[in-house]
């Protein structure tokens, strides 16, 4: 099992790994230790996922699928990677409505921290979970669907109320995607740009007032955008969001028509995500604030630009789950790939999340963020509510780590 987390930035404190072959090895597992925690594929940039007990992989539990086509939905093991479920959707005509820019990310992890792709109709991943199967701290098999009360307040549960081991996802028809990049978007045609498509992804160096680049998703059957598309031109080959990284790593572009899971993310399969030497930081805020909160983020562009690789924003529709950065508002997502360098890059996070106040910004649970622990909470109108369930699955705080105790005390 891996020691770091995908980044390198976290040494997990573990001081077993485990990775059990059945769910009842598992449970038992749970049952016998005092703290302990699932990892994936270790996709975050934080503590969140990191213990000092026990770490288990469920790498190792049957890798079953079930598809169920009346009920339009697909029952999947935790540790699946969303591009190895998107193939075998596809392979069956179906298709999940959304991707994360990259593929390579567990369906557990994603879910458990709301991670999202873009589009201004779309729910983020955890959105599209109908049922969840969890080991409690007991070590009792736990099996939830939308029918269940707590329902909304388990499927984003940042790993804090149980070990999952299965999901079942709605699924819809599959579907075709062009992806075209148009260059030098002008800032106050930013909203029409993310309502033009099914999916659309802006990417800016907070080097000038323009939009550096648009990658847009479409439907395949849509016209593609004309000459002069909101101003901007059309790139005239393949593109990496990252500047100097290798455009082969990127999902195909120039209009070529394909499977949704081939252009929904960013990224391909078998390439590496990203840069691959990088942190990041995102911050979930009103889309209708959007323009305000953009412009506040001008003022620290001097100090923005030199640690950053790019910054992507993106657009997430609203839903009512307790602890999504989506609850109960659409959302403008502001994205930061940052340069490799803590000590460099914490202090610029500090000083942007002090102008995003007034926004009231909700930190991506997974990446890099320093809000005052009553600064969350206030954005969230259903924090008490997760806070009993926590105590009532988790009375001994079994699955607690340091990062859930300062953000979600006991």
């Amino acid at each position: 099992m891996p020691r770091r987390n995908w980044a390198g930035n976290v040494r997990y404190a573990a001081h077993q790994f485990h990775r059990p072959d059945t769910v009842d090895e598992l449970r038992r597992l749970v049952a016998g230790s005092d703290r302990i925690r699932a990892v994936g594929t270790g996709h975050s940039f934080n503590r969140l996922g990191d213990t000092g007990g026990d770490l288990v992989s469920l790498a190792g539990l049957p890798p079953s699928v079930r598809l169920d086509p009346q009920r339009r939905t697909v029952t999947v093991p935790a540790a699946m990677r969303y591009g190895d479920l998107a193939t075998f959707l596809h392979e069956q005509g179906y298709a999940l409505a959304n991707l994360a820019s990259l593929p390579h990310i567990s369906v557990a992890g994603a879910v458990a921290t709301g991670t999202h792709g873009s589009g201004p109709t779309i729910g983020n991943l955890a959105t599209a979970v109908a049922g969840l199967e969890l080991v409690t701290a007991d070590g009792d098999l736990l099996t939830v669907d939308r029918s269940s009360d707590s329902f909304a307040g388990m499927v984003v549960g940042l790993g804090a109320l149980g070990v999952v081991t299965r999901l079942t996802l709605d699924v819809v028809p599959t579907f075709d995607l062009r992806q075209y990049v148009r260059l030098d978007l002008p800032r106050e045609a930013l909203d029409a740009a993310f309502d033009s498509a099914y999916s659309v992804s802006v990417f800016t160096d907070w080097r000038t007032p323009r939009l550096r680049e648009v990658w847009r998703k479409q439907r395949a059957d849509q016209l593609p955008p004309p000459a002069d598309w909101l101003g901007t031109t059309a790139a005239d080959r393949p593109r990496h969001p990252v500047p100097g990284m290798p455009a082969e790593n990127c999902t195909a572009q120039l209009g070529e028509p394909g499977p949704w899971h081939e252009r929904l993310p960013h990224f391909r399969l078998g390439f590496t995500p990203s840069s691959g030497e990088e942190l990041q930081s995102e911050y979930h805020l009103p889309r209708a604030a959007a323009a305000e909160a953009l412009a506040a983020l001008d003022e620290v562009a001097h100090l923005i630009a030199p640690v950053l690789q790019v910054c992507e924003l993106r657009t997430v529709a609203a839903d009512d789950l307790w602890l999504s950065p989506n609850q109960g508002r659409d959302s403008l997502a502001v994205h930061f790939t940052w340069v490799a360098d803590a000590a460099a890059v914490l202090p610029v996070v500090a000083a942007m999340e002090e102008r995003l106040a007034p926004f009231a910004p909700r930190p991506h649970w997974g990446k890099v963020f320093g809000l005052a622990p009553d600064a969350v909470a206030a954005t969230y109108p259903r924090y008490a509510d997760f806070t009993a369930l926590l105590r009532r699955l988790d009375p001994h705080a079994k699955f607690h780590t340091d990062l859930l105790a300062h953000y979600l005390p006991r």
